[in-house]
This record gives C-alpha cells, structure tokens and sequence, in this order.
C-alpha cells in the first residue's frame, strides 16, 4: 500500500520562556548588552616601558657604588681610568692606611682600627670598604698560629695593597725614592707573625721619636735579604777563590748586621731614621718573636743587639722554656 506523505513538516513548538525574562528584568539587560556593544571598540594592547640596554664597549669598567662615610662631601669618582692615573680625593687616615701598608706590606685590621683610627672601628670599615671598591687594597681572613694549643681556630683579618694601590703611594705619599713599597700576600703561613711586625715598629718607632729621630724609614727582611745575596754574589764573582765565610763577614760589615755563629743575622725590619736635623742618621734592628723559637735560637738572637718583641701569649710560652736565663727575659719586650 502506498501512503502519501505531506512534504511540510508541523513546526516545532516554541521553547518556553521564563517568566521572569519577559518582564522589566529582561528588557533592562537587553538594554544593557545593546549599550556595551555599541561602545565596545577594538582591542588595544598598550605598549610595554623598554628597558636600556646597556652596550659595554670594549676596554670599559663597569662604574662601582660608592659606599663610604657619609660625612664626606662628593668624591672625584675614579672611573674607567688606572688607579695611578686619576687623582683621588683621600681622608688623612685613608692616606695612612695606604701609607702603612706599602711599607709593611700586611697589617692586622685590629692594629688599623687601635692606631690609625682610635679604636672607631665602624669608621675604620667604612674605609676599608671604600678602599677596596676603588681596587687599592684588599682584606684577607686567615688561621692563626695554634702552636700545640686545642680548641676553636682563631681567625686574623688582615689588610694588603694591590698594586694599583702601591703605585698610588707611590705617586702620592710624598715617600723617599729609598722607600721600598710591598702589595700583595707572600708567605701565608708566616702571615699573623709579619702582621705584628707592625707592632713593634710603632712601639720602636715611639722610643726612637722620644730620642730626637726624625724622618723614619723601613726595610724590612725582604729587602734587607735581597742586600745580603747581592752583595754576596759580587764577592764571590770577583774573587772565585775567597773564603766564603770572609766574604760574609765583609758584607755584614758593610751592611752593619750582625755576624753570629759563622752567619749573616737579618732581623724582621730596620728603622732607619735622621739626627740633628739630617746632619747624622741612625738604625734600629727589630724582630719579632713567636712561641716557635728554641732556647738556642732565641740566645742567638740575643747576641745581635736587635730589639726583640713578642706577644703576650708567645712571650709567656717563651718564659716558659728559658725560666732560668733571667738575662735573656728581659730582653723580650712585649707587643
């Protein structure tokens, strides 16, 4: 059987709609959607702040922040230029400091802070930091000596010039062309010992000012060395056939050192310094004892005529071993 079909099919019944949109509700937020399309314009995307860039040409130093006494008026900052190049506005202790350390070539920050800046320790770092930024010393911590003792390693800060820094004192400090300076660390482990050859100069240096001396001078063991095996090694390649022992004995007699036990005595330092208005000069032979030094070597000592100093830890561990030369005792002058 065949059915014919109509082609149109019923409508779909409409879905119903909430009561609540046909009210005042739904007029207000057709209204509303209307409204924001009309004033909804095109996306725009604001554009971000751009950071410099900074380009580091070739041969240029980055700049370093000045962080230093606020007391201070506005510095000459040192630039893209070599230390020694560039004048640099220096406070009286800055000068010494720098001063100090060329000549001695390593200091105690302790021995800084108790004689350069009387004990005002906070300004004292405040130096030292700034000094360091402009690349002319550096500060270092190391163990010091425990000579058998137990218990917690101590640690010792001291203080060196670069050579930066050297080469500024030289330029600067008004220092006699004679004057040897020193940069940098040697030796670490005899570090604390030639940290208090400081001491002793300032203490030497004090009886000697009391004297009448004037316009001190200091070579230490370095130069004074270098001294001996020159002079040693022109004797020797003028006269090949020389005792070698005479030879020595005429050095040290040219270099009015000490001759003890068939061998040249070079103390830590030598003060040199003038009399009478220039008219006379003197020198002063200092070394600096330390609880490593055995009752013979200490008698050796003792025969060179040098001011001897230690400190008060090895000076009552060296009474210790030599209690029954009371001579000798009192020969050891405290740092």
């Amino acid at each position: 059987m065949r059915l014919d079909l109509p082609h149109d099919l019923p409508p779909r019944p409409e879905p119903k709609q909430n009561p609540l949109e046909r009210g005042p509700v739904a007029q207000l937020r057709e209204q509303l959607e209307s409204r924001a399309r009309e004033n909804r314009g095109p996306k725009l995307q604001l554009p971000r702040p751009e950071r410099p860039v900074k380009v580091e040409r070739p041969g240029e130093a980055k700049p370093r922040a000045l962080a230093h006494n606020r007391h201070l008026d506005h510095r000459p900052r040192r630039g893209d230029l070599p230390p020694q190049t560039v004048d640099l506005a220096l406070r009286a202790e800055e000068q010494k400091v720098l001063t100090d350390l060329g000549r001695f070539r390593v200091i105690a920050t302790r021995d800084l802070a108790q004689t350069v800046y009387a004990n005002r320790t906070a300004m004292m770092e405040r130096d030292l930091r700034f000094l360091r930024q402009q690349g002319l010393i550096e500060t270092n911590a190391v163990n010091m000596r425990r000579d058998g003792r137990g218990g917690r390693v101590q640690r010792l800060e001291v203080a060196t010039l670069t050579k930066g820094g050297r080469r500024l004192v030289r330029e600067t400090a008004g220092l006699p062309e004679q004057q040897k300076l020193y940069a940098g660390l040697v030796k670490p482990y005899e570090i604390e010992h030639d940290s208090q050859i400081y001491r002793a100069y300032l203490k030497e240096a004090e009886r000697i000012e009391r004297s009448g001396g004037t316009n001190l001078r200091v070579q230490l063991d370095f130069e004074l060395k270098s001294k001996v095996q020159k002079a040693i090694y022109v004797e020797r390649k003028a006269a090949p056939q020389r005792d070698l022992n005479e030879i020595k004995q005429q050095v040290a007699k040219r270099l009015e050192l000490p001759f003890v036990e068939n061998g040249i005595q070079i103390p830590d330092a030598r003060i040199e310094y003038d009399l009478d208005q220039g008219s006379r000069s003197g020198h002063q032979d200092i070394e600096v004892l330390t609880a490593a030094y055995r009752p013979a070597h200490l008698r050796g000592k003792a025969q060179t005529g040098f001011h001897l100093y230690a400190s008060s830890a090895d000076r009552a561990t060296l009474t210790a071993r030599i209690e029954d030369d009371h001579h000798l005792l009192d020969r050891i002058l405290e740092l």
